[in-house]
């Protein structure tokens, strides 16, 4: 009976194993220089979002966002965006599609030919974001 019992407790827990969540997420914080902001918004919603875009057409990510937060001194960022990705596969394995999905673009789309440096600067990327069940 202890043996029946030990294997019931086995299979439950590698059954709820099974169950994890497997999406993983990437964060950028992104801090806008010098007062260009109209220059940042162009950017990431004519590069990031068509780019986020395709990859959700192709089941590359789970989901994307571009989120606009209020800067302060305590975090001095305004801009977050988050690709969110089905399993870790496909998190490990982002970059070629991306730079695939870029050149099939025509390259990177700029307002006034400033150079993503020059109006933008992630502070910090959060990598390999587990989500909870």
């Amino acid at each position: 009976m202890r043996i029946i019992l030990l294997l019931f407790a086995l299979t439950s827990c590698s059954i709820c194993n099974g169950q994890e969540n497997e999406k993983i997420s990437i964060m950028f914080f992104v801090q806008v220089l010098n007062d260009n902001y109209e220059e940042a918004i162009f950017y990431y919603q004519n590069n990031w979002k068509v780019t986020g875009e395709m990859s959700l057409e192709r089941g590359l990510i789970e989901s994307f966002q571009i989120l606009e937060t209020p800067y302060s001194d305590e975090e001095p960022f305004h801009i977050v965006l988050i690709y969110t990705f089905k399993n870790k596969e496909l998190y490990d394995n982002r970059e070629e599609p991306y730079l695939a999905l870029v050149k099939e673009m025509g390259g990177m789309r700029l307002l006034n030919d400033k150079k993503p440096d020059e109006f933008r600067k992630v502070l910090f990327r959060k990598r390999s974001v587990k989500h909870l069940n």
